[in-house]
């Protein structure tokens, strides 16, 4: 008879994520609720909202989300995982607090978090754990519950994250022509996020680029391990937006593209490591944008899946979901980890990927303002 696993002390878990509009009438509302508080006019985010309207005003993410849910329930029901599965996002329906009501309505008190964002980074990871901060106080507010909530740790360089992202590198290879695949150059892409943030991502520091590039010299490594060619590979950036004037992580695909262009590489595998799925940035940035200067240059591009909802994926998260439990209960389990960077931590730092203003978090062993800027000095 097979062991059931054992999940304590969670009684749920809750997949977050950043939500996108259904409807051409939703992309407003949803920049809106993006941007709020920066000042933006809605005349400016009409004209940003013209990437959704090409897709019908629908964003690919909730899809993208409810298929990966279902894969967990099934995966959680096939292993004898017995934790149930909740879906919350940050800026469209179903909102996060309403699912963190749900939950405590369903009679859970202990929730472990898996964020849809792979890395370390003010909006990969901290903006979500301001987020879990002000619902719950919300919630203890509005309901009189207490909820404890964790965050799963960065699963980046684990062994179901990397394996699908190098699978699907290689199925892309087979998509170009025979006569230039083997001279293909990889162009490993993610979101661009200014300097600053990059330079105080982590606890150290530098982790948002240093994460980006162990990841992807893993990638390459398995590619050329499983076709004997050691292909050339950069890591670029995609979807910068904000003032022009503050640095952001260069060089863009696009002008990434040019330069292959004219230095001569015959071909591209466009790989989008910074994105679980295929949502705007991968549908519009790179399937529309990059491959249109791709096709203006004459450059054979094709692009390589997200991991999406890949059983490799999801067998990784459940082994992430045990490992935690079995930490939180006081015991020492493997943590799988590739590349030179090691596991992450499960406990953000204080002070860890700082955004302009201070907000309380949670999932972190925080600080009031000072003390955190004094412990990262």
């Amino acid at each position: 008879m097979r062991e059931t696993p054992d999940v304590r002390p969670y009684d749920a878990l809750l997949l977050l994520s950043f939500g996108g509009p259904e409807g051409p009438e939703d992309v407003v509302p949803f920049l809106e609720n993006v941007t709020r508080g920066r000042g933006i006019p809605r005349e400016r985010l009409q004209e940003v909202g013209r990437h959704y309207y090409l897709f019908g005003g629908v964003s690919p993410i909730n899809e993208q989300n409810l298929r990966l849910i279902g894969a967990l329930r099934d995966d959680f029901a096939d292993n004898g995982v017995g934790l149930p599965v909740y879906w919350g996002n940050r800026n469209w329906a179903p909102y996060l607090y309403e699912t963190l009501e749900q939950i405590a309505a369903d009679g859970h008190r202990r929730v472990l978090t898996l964020v849809t964002s792979a890395y370390a980074s003010y909006s990969g990871c901290r903006q979500y754990r301001e987020d879990l901060a002000a619902a719950l106080d919300r919630l203890r507010t509005e309901r009189g519950v207490e909820l404890r909530v964790d965050k799963l740790r960065h699963y980046f360089n684990h062994p179901g994250f990397v394996r699908p992202m190098a699978d699907g590198v290689l199925s892309a290879l087979e998509q170009l022509p025979e006569d230039v695949r083997d001279g293909a150059h990889i162009a490993f892409s993610t979101h661009s996020i200014p300097t600053s943030s990059a330079d105080t991502s982590g606890p150290e520091g530098g982790a948002y680029v240093a994460q980006h590039r162990d990841v992807a010299r893993l990638v390459a490594a398995a590619v050329r391990e499983a076709t004997g060619v050691d292909r050339p590979w950069e890591l670029v950036y995609q979807s910068r937006s904000g003032a022009a004037h503050i640095p952001w992580l260069e060089p863009d695909i696009c002008d990434h593209l040019e330069a292959l262009h004219e230095a001569g590489a015959p071909a591209v595998v466009m790989a989008p490591i910074g994105f679980v799925s295929d949502h705007m940035e991968v549908l519009y940035d790179l399937d529309t944008e990059a491959a249109a200067k791709a096709k203006e240059l004459g450059l054979p591009a094709v692009r390589s899946a997200t991991v999406g909802a890949d059983p490799g994926f999801v067998a990784g998260l459940r082994e992430l979901v045990l490992e935690r439990a079995a930490t939180e209960r006081g015991e020492h389990p493997e943590r799988c980890a590739l590349g030179a960077l090691g596991p992450s931590h499960d406990v953000c730092r204080p002070g860890c990927c700082p955004g302009r203003v201070w907000k309380p978090v949670v999932a972190g062993a925080e600080a009031a303002p000072a003390a955190a800027e004094e412990a990262r000095a």
